[in-house]
């Protein structure tokens, strides 16, 4: 018996607009994770998963095997968001833009300074660090499912994962040691000479 998304892939490939429509929303979100993880800004990695995401349905019958269709289309989602990288390279526009988001938000994620430091370290990653990371942590994948998506090894997956929280975790403690706390603690030290 054919998987079901298999089984959607070879009904829509034969024309069946209803298999194309929950084809759409069954990957929508998983190709916008791994545009995100390419472009950096949400809105054009919606722009780039939608674009990716049409042009997968109109190629479906180039899709020599439908059980890996997640692969497949990761891989053209992966193609189109390089390409729109490559087309708009923005000097003066950062890929992980700072927020403008009230300083009284309720968790420390949404705070404009931790959200920035968050952004600048996710710059520090590799696009494939990112990407597994994004699919992990925000997408809820595990990662026999990642590589599945990207066609790597589980094991890769599990490495991007661990080098990825090991670079943020690095840079973010050095965030936290170059701000205001350590300015503090350094002219705590000078009063008690």
């Amino acid at each position: 018996m054919m998987p079901r998304g298999a089984a959607l892939v070879v009904e829509a490939a034969s024309g069946c607009g209803a298999a194309r429509d929950a084809l759409a929303r069954r990957y929508l979100r998983p190709a916008y994770r791994v545009a995100l993880s390419v472009v950096g800004r949400p809105a054009d990695a919606e722009d780039v998963a939608q674009e990716a995401l049409l042009k997968a349905l109109g190629r479906l019958e180039t899709c020599r095997s439908p059980d890996r269709f997640e692969a497949w289309l990761t891989q053209i989602v992966r193609n189109q968001a390089r390409n729109w990288v490559d087309a708009r390279r923005l000097r003066d526009v950062p890929r992980f833009p700072p927020t403008d988001e009230p300083a009284d938000a309720r968790s420390a994620i949404d705070r404009p300074a931790t959200r920035r430091q968050l952004t600048v370290a996710l710059e520090r990653l590799t696009e494939p660090q990112r990407t597994v990371l994004l699919l992990h942590a925000l997408g809820g994948y595990s990662h026999p499912e990642i590589a599945a998506s990207l066609g790597v090894t589980v094991v890769s997956s599990r490495q991007h994962l661990f080098l990825a929280r090991q670079t943020l975790r690095a840079f973010l403690r050095g965030a936290e040691d170059a701000g205001p706390a350590t300015r503090i603690r350094t002219s705590e030290r000078r009063a008690r000479r």
